[in-house]
């Protein structure tokens, strides 16, 4: 297994829908055990194929009951509110306020091609939402408000010409 860069915000390969996976093979497989050495590695709890720029519509989590992969998951059943300090691996270090549906149902596949199908609550619907974002090509920073948008890409933008200078 291998760790892999991380992809952040900026980088065009986070823009783009990650289209269906077709075919579960052992390059998939290994796939998913570099996703998760990096995902751990980073430390996070969710980590999509396009953030190491693989476009597989998929992803890996653990909030704690041991690494999960769902590969071409869809997301149905959004009820509730809840806001929580959220952050990204692909916008490291920053964290801010959102608002995502409290619970949510997510179905796919495993790694064996058998479906699955979960219910998620706050963190674990946090976790779905947020990876499922990424396979659509959707970065936390566009989930911002206005007025946080303006500041995050401040930040980010400052952080890039500092990286250029040294």
């Amino acid at each position: 297994m291998a760790i892999h860069p991380i992809r952040t915000y900026g980088d065009p390969v986070l823009k783009v829908r990650c289209p269906e996976v077709t075919e579960i093979d052992s390059g998939l497989v290994t796939l998913v055990g570099d996703m998760i050495e990096t995902m751990y590695d980073a430390p996070g709890v969710g980590l999509a194929a396009n953030q190491i720029g693989v476009q597989k519509r998929l992803f890996v989590y653990d909030v704690g009951d041991g690494p999960q992969v769902v590969i071409n998951p869809v997301l149905s059943g959004h009820d509730g509110e809840w806001t929580y300090e959220e952050g990204c691996l692909s916008v490291p270090e920053l964290y801010w306020p959102i608002a995502r549906p409290k619970q949510v149902h997510l179905t796919g596949m495993d790694l064996d091609g058998k479906e699955i199908s979960r219910d998620g609550d706050e963190l674990l619907a946090r976790v779905f939402l947020h990876e499922v974002d990424h396979l659509d090509g959707t970065v936390l920073v566009e989930r911002l408000d206005p007025k946080h948008k303006k500041e995050a890409l401040r930040t980010l933008r400052n952080r890039a010409l500092d990286a250029e200078a040294h």
